[in-house]
């Protein structure tokens, strides 16, 4: 069966189930009153009959049948009713209360589960017909009586029935509406995810192989063959290993690895840094802090944006020399990227290049650190970036 139609007929059966209990107890608290009845006997056997109904509705034995769970209630109650008209005599005031939530309470509270079905509307018609004839015949046709509890007792029906008619819409739609919400949200999630995964693509291309490309289209100008052939080999490597299907991690300026480490120390990283700008003819001052610890996954993003900034320092300042000043507290850790070259209008930059926006801001963003740009045209270039520990 459907989750659905499982979710609506467990909400009506406990629907039913509470409101069959309720007027059970009701019902038997009437009758079982001092001189509801001119006979004991019978008295104790409608408030037994009630009682069993009661527990009926409390305890619904799992491998009885709705069907047949309904047929029981009903005829233990219509049973009730018989034994009122028989041994309680004229209806008095506990008796007139008490046939009210019999018929409008305990025999139609099992309506509820009976109307999922043709078949089953059949059988609650029926039940509804039995229950009207078992209410004229405990009356013994006192008009007044019968006003006033026939009144209630198809109250009783009408709540019951509008309940499961109720239950009966609202469900399938609301779990209907959930999991459409929840195919929304699932198609959100990969959309985010393979952007994720675009924007990674677009930040290891363009941080390897495009600015070897880039070297290799100027003729290799300021950097040794060594280093080129290095660098170009590095790419190489990096792209037989996304062949056998690997995920790369960054690991250091221009480099990438396969094995994650937990903590590493940004202070013999750095050094890497600086040797590989040597090799490509760019002089980096380091000033500040020279030992510092930082998880994997943020030094990977402050390295990467740290090397992509001397890379644009190299190629676009027109000078041969920056300076890195890195600094920390309790909370982050900053470096400070500073050359006195041509600099530039940012607003100028077109929106298709990804150097700073990708591989420095959005990569520091990723792990929760901020990137910050300052320059002008003729004045040089500082980038300010800061990562939290």
């Amino acid at each position: 069966m459907p989750r659905i139609l499982l979710e609506r007929d467990r909400l009506l059966s406990t629907g039913a189930r509470a409101l069959g209990l309720v007027a059970a107890i009701v019902a038997a608290v009437c009758l079982s009153l001092p001189g509801a009845s001119v006979s004991v006997p019978g008295q104790i056997a409608a408030v037994a009959l009630l009682v069993a109904a009661g527990v009926g509705f409390a305890w619904r034995l799992e491998f009885v049948s709705t069907v047949l769970w309904a047929v029981l209630i009903d005829a233990l109650a219509f049973s009730a009713l018989v034994v009122v008209a028989l041994a309680f005599g004229p209806l008095n005031t506990a008796t007139a209360y008490a046939v009210p939530w019999i018929v409008g309470g305990v025999m139609a509270a099992p309506a509820i589960v009976l109307i999922t079905s043709p078949p089953r509307i059949v059988l609650c018609a029926t039940t509804f017909v039995f229950a009207m004839a078992g209410l004229g015949f405990a009356a013994r046709g006192d008009a007044s009586l019968i006003t006033r509890m026939v009144a209630f007792s198809l109250a009783g029906w009408f709540f019951g029935v509008v309940l499961a008619v109720w239950i009966g819409r609202i469900v399938p739609q609301t779990i209907v509406r959930i999991a459409s919400m929840s195919e929304a949200y699932r198609a959100e999630r990969l959309a985010s995810e393979t952007e994720a995964r675009r924007r990674q693509g677009a930040r290891l291309l363009h941080d390897t192989v495009l600015a070897t490309l880039t070297l290799l289209a100027h003729s290799g100008v300021g950097v040794s063959e060594s280093a080129l052939r290095e660098q170009a080999a590095q790419d190489s490597a990096l792209l037989r290993q996304l062949r056998l299907g690997y995920t790369p991690n960054p690991a250091a300026s221009g480099t990438y690895r396969l094995q994650p480490v937990a903590e590493s120390s940004l202070g013999n990283t750095l050094e890497s840094v600086k040797q590989r700008f040597q090799r490509m003819g760019l002089e980096v001052k380091w000033h500040g802090t020279g030992q510092v610890l930082l998880p994997s996954d943020t030094l990977d993003a402050f390295l990467l944006a740290l090397s992509e900034s001397l890379e644009n320092v190299r190629r676009h300042a027109g000078v041969d020399e920056a300076h890195v000043t890195i600094t920390d507290d309790e909370v982050a850790v900053r470096a400070l990227i500073t050359d006195n070259g041509v600099g530039f209008e940012p607003a100028e930059v077109p929106l298709e290049r990804l150097g700073y926006t990708e591989s420095i801001v959005a990569r520091i963003r990723d792990v929760g650190g901020t990137a910050r740009l300052f320059t002008a045209r003729g004045a040089g270039t500082t980038v300010v970036l800061e990562v939290p520990k």
